[in-house]
């Protein structure tokens, strides 16, 4: 048999996606069959979902991946175990000559990867790996010095210096299969979706998991909510966000595809809504840039100045904080939004993550495995960076001595108290005037919307100006 006669494995991991997929172009244009693997790695926890929500979504987007790719004559074949003694058995099953795959840049999958192509050419095999969900190579996007970029704005202009990063590569009409599939495991049988209880049964009416549910999401965000999106994007009463970040994660669009469109939709004029929006896709590519770099990112301060830092860990204040009781509706609202959604928008994130790190003194790692487990769009990059951004010890990081005063911002981004009423509306009966802060509401108009502060609702479990003051002289003990 000739090369490219030889079956062809493409494997598939956080880009479940046929359009602007380079393994899979690559593999379809060479001719022969080919053999599209998901593997569960036992091995590597940032290799698939990260966390319970996120199972549940890969669940529902292996399901559509495995019908697009039957649509076009082929099949996704499941396995669990280690990636690369899985690779090596289905070389011998299927006397696959060559290997593809879209880079992936934690330190593990690196790793993991790097030792694979060194298995493949000892033993005469092609390996190739090919960019497809970065925008950048964080290995090659250095600074003068030849180091990384440890702070947004300088990445951002060398980031944006060349802003034409090519078009995106159109998805196969057609996948040659090979005369014979290899055994796969069922997807079933993997257990990813939650039953008793199901707790995810509020995940179906938001979210529609796939690359044709990303498509939509970025239609829709194109049309409806990219005007004014620099403004309203912080008000979470409206749809004002693009909502497209779980289909980033799982790779179902890729960052190209939206950075292209949202580049046709300027039509040679930026505005200062698209330029917005892409200095956040850039955010994103920041945060991996940091990830590569330094992979200890999710568990170590990147400034070591916080590394002895007096946290303050309380068991049931972290617990009221999860469910959403901290006496805060901002707060509650965002935590609640969470659990039930398994999203939270960007402005309730970073006050909800600031309440928990400068209002309760808890470590901000704790945050960061709550926000794993529970977000659809968990990202192992962007997770750590934004939760250590808050915390004043990453990358660019806003000042530990920045503390949002929940109230304050509730009353500016959630003034007429839609998104509290919508997830606390055990409330919702309180006027403008008192949502905010009901622990100061008259007895007349807690009466009225029939509260009982402790109760139906609960006072807050700490007072904000006590706790800014206790964390600014936290702050104080390390920067002296």
């Amino acid at each position: 048999m000739s090369m490219t006669n030889h079956p062809a494995i493409v494997l598939i991991r956080r880009d479940l996606r046929l359009a602007d997929n380079p393994a899979l172009t690559e593999a379809v244009k060479r001719g022969g069959p080919v053999i599209l693997v998901y593997i569960r790695e036992t091995d590597d926890p940032d290799a698939g979902a990260l966390g319970a929500a996120q199972r549940w979504w890969l669940h529902h987007s292996l399901i559509r991946h495995m019908q697009a790719c039957e649509s076009r004559g082929n099949r996704v074949i499941l396995r669990t175990g280690r990636q690369n003694d899985i690779v090596e058995k289905l070389v011998v099953e299927t006397g696959a000559k060559t290997i593809f795959w879209n880079r992936r840049y934690h330190l593990k999958g690196r790793e993991t990867d790097a030792a694979l192509k060194v298995w493949a050419r000892g033993h005469g095999l092609e390996a190739k790996s090919f960019s497809a969900n970065l925008l950048h190579e964080p290995s090659k996007l250095l600074t003068g010095a030849g180091g990384p970029y440890r702070v947004y704005t300088p990445f951002w202009k060398a980031f944006s210096a060349n802003e034409h990063f090519g078009e995106p590569l159109p998805a196969p009409a057609k996948i040659a299969a090979p005369d014979e599939f290899p055994a796969s495991e069922a997807l079933d049988d993997w257990r990813l979706l939650p039953t008793k209880p199901n707790w995810a049964s509020g995940f179906e009416d938001p979210w529609i998991p796939g690359e044709q549910g990303g498509k939509a999401a970025l239609l829709f965000f194109l049309e409806d909510a990219l005007r004014g999106y620099r403004t309203r994007r912080d008000f979470p009463g409206g749809e004002h966000t693009s909502r497209l970040s779980p289909h980033l994660a799982l790779g179902e669009i890729s960052p190209l595809q939206i950075w292209h469109a949202v580049v046709e939709a300027e039509k040679g004029h930026p505005t200062e809504d698209t330029v917005h929006f892409r200095k956040e896709l850039a955010w994103r590519e920041f945060s991996w840039h940091l990830l590569f770099h330094y992979p200890d990112l999710a568990s170590k301060e990147f400034n070591s100045r916080f590394t002895d830092f007096g946290w303050d860990f309380d068991e049931r204040a972290f617990r009221a904080w999860t469910r959403g009781i901290t006496g805060y509706p901002i707060v509650d609202a965002g935590m609640r939004e969470l659990w039930q959604t398994g999203w939270m928008h960007n402005r309730i994130r970073m006050i909800a993550a600031s309440f928990l790190i400068k209002d309760l003194m808890i470590d901000w790692r704790h945050g960061e495995q709550w926000f794993r487990d529970t977000l659809v769009d968990a990202d192992p990059a962007s997770n750590a960076a934004s939760w250590q951004w808050v915390a004043g010890s990453g990358a660019d990081a806003a000042p530990y001595f920045r503390i949002f005063n929940p109230v304050l911002q509730g009353e500016k981004f959630d003034p007429q108290g839609d998104y509290i009423r919508r997830y606390v509306p055990e409330i919702a009966g309180l006027g403008n005037d008192a949502i905010q802060k009901p622990f100061e509401a008259s007895k007349a108009a807690l009466d009225k919307a029939e509260i009982r502060l402790g109760f139906t609702y609960p006072r807050p479990m700490v007072d904000h100006g006590a706790a800014r003051d206790r964390a600014l002289r936290a702050y104080d003990d390390i920067k002296g």
